[in-house]
């Protein structure tokens, strides 16, 4: 989506779009949005973007590609604990915190821009896009929420079902989805290390609903089959992931 702002054109990527579904920002934001966007630069799969332990230098911004927050246990075994989707800002409290508690990751080949912690504490002071960015929190915290009734309250099925309707609104929100589906460029092994589950159950459990006609994986592409049954089947209300929900409208 492009805009003219004296008489240049302007791209709006995914954190313009996930800014502006959080809250309307002013025309004096754009371009400031803008220009962090166009900082963004590739990053492998597999590299660390914080390490955990390590005090965070600044505001990351996902422009492009999946990435993730994440711990490890002592014998190696990973826990993915959010996805990191375009548009999503991670640290935003990065000038309080002493040191990360999580790692933050890619989950495949990733657009990436910082934001040192001076220029992160401007943008927050911004009316339009301080409020957008808390909105944002506040849905990062209840999808935080959600997840840990995900991994122990529902089944394999209902786990994946239900991170899959999730990420068609969020990525709906920033306009990267189709009426038949997304790109999920990640593995069986993260989404293992995201339900809590081997990676054969993982393999079994989307056998299954691949079977019951509701999926299908192409590549890297996932297409939703029957979004209805597949949101009655994870029992998923998008009401936390509100003012994003509105991409089910």
């Amino acid at each position: 989506m492009r805009t003219m702002i004296d008489d240049r054109i302007v791209v709006r990527g995914p954190l313009f779009r996930k800014l502006q579904v959080c809250g309307p920002l002013q025309q004096a934001d754009e371009e400031i949005v803008a220009g962090i966007e166009a900082s963004a630069r590739p990053v492998p799969s597999g590299t660390d973007l914080i390490r955990e332990g390590h005090r965070p230098d600044g505001m990351v911004v996902i422009t492009e590609g999946f990435a993730c927050r994440y711990k490890l246990r002592e014998n190696g075994a990973r826990q993915i604990i959010a996805y990191l989707v375009p548009g999503d800002v991670c640290d935003l409290d990065a000038s309080v915190v002493s040191r990360m508690d999580h790692a933050v990751g890619t989950l495949s080949a990733c657009r990436v821009a910082r934001l040192a912690p001076e220029n992160g504490r401007d943008l927050r002071r911004r009316p339009a896009c301080g409020q957008a960015l808390e909105t944002a929190a506040l849905i990062e915290g209840a999808t935080l929420r959600e997840w840990l009734v995900n991994i122990g309250r529902r089944s394999a099925v209902e786990r994946l079902a239900h991170l899959f309707c999730e990420l068609f609104v969020r990525l709906g929100a920033v306009g990267l989805t189709s009426e038949s589906g997304y790109d999920l460029p990640i593995t069986q092994i993260d989404l293992a290390d995201t339900t809590g589950m081997t990676s054969v159950h993982v393999n079994r459990s989307l056998g299954e609903l691949k079977r019951a006609g509701l999926i299908e994986r192409r590549g890297k592409r996932l297409i939703l089959r029957d979004l209805p049954r597949l949101m009655e089947v994870a029992e998923f209300r998008a009401d936390y992931l509100h003012p994003m929900d509105l991409a089910l409208a």
